[in-house]
């Protein structure tokens, strides 16, 4: 018997399903007990006018069956090339599962409610810091960091600490999902769904390794 064979015979844990929402619950499920840190970090990439990618770390805030939310300062720099170019792609990968998915589709703002009740949830601390923070712009030193800090502590000494008008959410809607899980001698396994526009039906296909 081959390598090759014994990799299938052996093989009988294998990615179905028809809702890649309900797919990824379960999977992001299983993540938050095994991963030691930050379960839900994806990488999320945008692109500038001139259409040069960037790619950073953020975190997955919520998600259902209209997208994948993130919150962000509108005025960094992933914030103004979502602003020039509604669109982006994401990549969840649990080292420990052998698992990743990735996703990509348009992206849209959350509402000014979602917005605030996101927000508010936040420590303190994280608030202050969405005011102090000129995200993406250049910092001389972080002793300027620290004062900015310590004047919005002051201004917010006492009561409740606005949304800054500039700070947001977005959501990803995805068009194209996909699942993949590591198999022996690197014939991993892979689930594709794609659909043409929100809300219309979702088409899945397995894809070679």
């Amino acid at each position: 018997m081959s390598t090759t064979d014994l990799a299938f015979e052996e093989d009988t844990d294998t990615i179905s399903g028809e809702n890649p929402f309900t797919l990824f619950a379960d999977w992001l499920a299983l993540a938050h007990t095994k991963e030691v840190n930050d379960a839900n970090a994806m990488a999320i990439a945008t692109s500038d006018s001139s259409g040069m990618p960037n790619v950073r770390m953020v975190l997955l805030k919520d998600f259902d069956a209209d997208g994948f939310v993130f919150y962000s300062n509108a005025e960094s720099q992933k914030g103004t090339e979502l602003t020039e170019n509604m669109q982006a792609a994401a990549v969840f990968h649990w080292k420990s599962q052998r698992r990743q998915v990735r996703l990509r589709g348009a992206v849209l703002p959350v509402s000014d409610a979602e917005a605030d009740a996101y927000f508010h949830s936040r420590p303190r601390a994280s608030r202050i810091g969405a005011w102090a923070s000129a995200q993406s712009r250049p910092l001389d030193s972080r002793t300027e960091l620290k004062k900015a800090v310590a004047k919005q502590t002051a201004r917010f000494a006492v009561g409740t600490i606005p949304r800054p008008p500039y700070w947001t959410g977005f959501r990803i809607v995805p068009s194209y999902m996909e699942f993949w899980m590591d198999k022996p001698f690197r014939l991993h396994d892979r689930l594709i769904f794609q659909r043409t526009e929100p809300g219309s039906a979702w088409n899945t296909q397995k894809f070679f390794p």
